[in-house]
């Protein structure tokens, strides 16, 4: 008899808390009028976005999958100081240019969300039954931990033991997504025992050796760029095949998922190699050629030539190789390489760009190419690891496509010409603005 009425009472309880959590998300989504998450690529126009924090921001502990992406001159910093703060006025002045690009968004009709701040969590260390970790990092790159498939957020299994909480300070703005309509998923979430890592790990002169192993899935968000129905990656020092196989699984036979190789074997985060700016135009990395597909572009960098390639899917694209950073040899980057400053752009909406302010060659670059550049101050930020494209992800009713979006009535969807034959109507390059609005963005 107890067995009976404790098994009743169970489903009873089931059923009230399904009916008030379904009141509860309703009852959001009514009140707010938000739209759900809908995101397809990179350059439709932007109308909300989630801008990362540095406050508390915290020295990771050295480890060996940094080995292979931290600048050498750095390391002794991760030996000695793991646990204390990044230098103070770096800190600050980052805060700031944060702040004001959130300002800078926010009056071009973007709706700026920011992560909870924390001010302290970082500098804890944590403890699982795999690994121990001396300190964490920060939530300054919101673009590594999440990414959007169409209307599906999905947190990323990061590959650094740092990183292994690092989707905490978003947790309050995607369980807001997913009460108004959102798709939420997090990716398994990796042990970080030793067998993830390569403890022997050496570069290699000229070939990519990667520091994880194929122990367990793992990937950053920023290793995949989108193209509607197609999404282009590539294999990494924090991005391994399993992950990658997991992305094109979950995403199953909506999307295609295209692996590209380029001549980089410090990879980390294709948003700083491979930009696609809108249909038909790429800004390519000159030092990290793509050498997957046949040559579209031969250029010269430092009295050397070097050929790009691209798939055939993308015949008939213009390739703009990105003008050499002007920052000085002594500014301080703890975790990237200077490219961050003229290839990590965000496209706010197709042919508006922000560039950061004292780029003055990326600047005119931009203009000839025909894009309006929005210059933004962001060198105090850059040594956290990345610029514009990691600060920010989207987020909430966002990268509209077809000229309207829930507010007007209209939503957007994925390219319809994107086929199995991975013949993306995008990546043509034969998508003109008016077709992005209309027909082109349409099922």
């Amino acid at each position: 008899m107890s067995v009976l009425l404790r098994s009743t009472t169970t489903a009873a309880r089931a059923q009230l808390l399904k009916a008030a959590a379904t009141r509860g998300f309703a009852a959001a989504a009514t009140a707010t009028g938000t739209p759900i998450i809908n995101s397809h690529n990179e350059w439709d126009p932007l109308e909300e976005v989630i801008v990362g924090r540095v406050e508390g921001a915290t020295i990771p502990e050295w480890h060996v999958s940094g080995k292979a992406v931290w600048p050498n001159k750095h390391w002794d910093m991760y030996k000695t100081k793991a646990g204390l703060p990044f230098p103070k006025e770096l800190m600050e002045g980052a805060a700031k240019e944060l702040d004001y690009l959130a300002e800078v968004l926010e009056g071009e009709g973007v709706i700026v969300r920011r992560p909870e701040a924390a001010t302290n969590d970082f500098n804890q260390p944590i403890k699982t039954p795999d690994f121990s970790s001396r300190s964490q990092l920060y939530a300054a790159m919101p673009r590594d931990v999440l990414i959007v498939f169409g209307n599906e957020i999905v947190e990323a299994p990061m590959a650094w033991r740092s990183r292994y909480f690092e989707f905490r300070p978003y947790r309050k703005l995607i369980k807001e997504y997913f009460q108004k309509g959102g798709k939420w998923t997090a990716a398994p979430k990796p042990q970080m025992s030793d067998e993830l890592y390569n403890e022997d790990w050496k570069a290699e002169s000229g070939v990519f050796n990667s520091v994880v192993t194929e122990f367990e899935p793992t990937f950053d968000a920023a290793e995949f760029t989108r193209m509607g129905r197609d999404i282009f990656t590539q294999q990494s020092q924090v991005t391994n095949q399993f992950g990658i196989e997991w992305v094109r699984r979950h995403l199953g036979d909506d999307y295609n998922v295209h692996v590209l190789d380029f001549q980089d074997r410090n990879a980390m985060h294709i948003d700083g190699t491979f930009v696609p700016l809108m249909p038909g135009k790429l800004l390519a990395n000159p030092f990290r050629p793509c050498i997957t597909g046949r040559p579209v572009k031969t250029y010269s960098y430092k009295d050397k030539d070097y050929q790009y390639c691209l798939p055939e899917m993308f015949k008939g694209w213009e390739v703009f190789v990105a003008p050499e950073p002007e920052l000085s040899k002594d500014h301080p980057l703890f975790f990237t390489s200077p490219w961050t400053a003229t290839c990590n752009v965000l496209v706010v909406r197709p042919g508006t760009v922000v560039v950061e302010a004292h780029e003055k060659k990326a600047q005119q670059c931009f203009k000839d190419w025909g894009f309006e550049v929005i210059p933004v101050p962001f060198r105090n930020f850059m040594p956290f690891g990345g610029s514009f494209h990691c600060a920010t992800c989207d987020g909430g009713e966002i990268r509209d496509g077809t000229g309207g979006s829930e507010r007007t009535g209209k939503r957007s969807r994925p390219c319809a010409r994107a086929t199995a034959a991975s013949r993306c109507h995008y990546a043509t390059g034969r998508c003109s603005s008016a077709a992005l609005r209309g027909r082109a963005r349409s099922t």
